[in-house]
Parts: structure tokens; C-alpha cells; sequence
């Protein structure tokens, strides 16, 4: 009788399977990853209100602008990369050549 057949259940999955389920695979971990990260963030940026800083640019006094700058800078990075993807691209059947050198 073969494996797949629709009388038997599936198994669960085990440690030892590929398929067992990884850490965001859960729904709700992925809410309490985002909530942390949330914290962190909130808590990063209110730290704003007690850190001296020693500037050398008028702009860095500004409240939050190292984390804007870093967005602004990750956005750049992301929109950069989708655009240098096209230029370094290779065709999907690349390898599939004929074998000539």
C-alpha cells in the first residue's frame, strides 16, 4: 500500500522530519517577535529624551533622526538592490548550456 493513501491520516511531524515547523511558522510567534521588536524600537527611541549627545551636524539634534536616517538609509539599500538585481540577473536556463567553454 502506497504512503499517500486518503484512508490514513498524515503523520505528525517529527524533530528529525524537514517539515516540522519553524519558529515563524507559528502566527503567534510572529506577533510576539513584532511586539518585542516594537519595544525595543519605542524603547530605542525614547532613550532620545535622557542621552546627551555630542553632535557635529546641526541636523543630528533633530528628535529620532538617527532612527530616520537608518530608515531612510535600509529603504535606499532595499530600492537599490531591486534595481541592481536587474543588471547582475542571469537567465533562469544559464547553466543549462550546451557544455562548450
Amino acid at each position: 500500500m502506497s504512503e499517500n493513501t486518503p484512508d490514513r491520516a498524515p503523520e505528525a511531524p517529527t524533530d528529525q522530519s524537514p517539515e516540522r515547523l519553524r519558529f515563524f511558522d507559528r502566527p503567534g510567534n510572529v506577533k510576539r517577535f513584532l511586539g518585542a521588536l516594537y519595544a525595543i524600537c519605542a524603547l530605542a527611541l525614547g532613550f532620545e529624551f535622557f542621552i546627551e549627545r555630542h553632535v557635529s551636524h546641526p541636523w543630528e539634534e533633530l528628535f529620532g533622526f538617527h532612527a530616520l536616517y537608518g530608515f531612510v538609509v535600509c529603504v535606499t539599500l532595499v530600492l537599490t538592490a531591486k534595481e541592481l538585481r536587474k543588471i547582475v540577473m542571469r537567465s533562469e536556463d544559464y547553466y543549462d548550456g550546451d557544455g562548450d567553454a
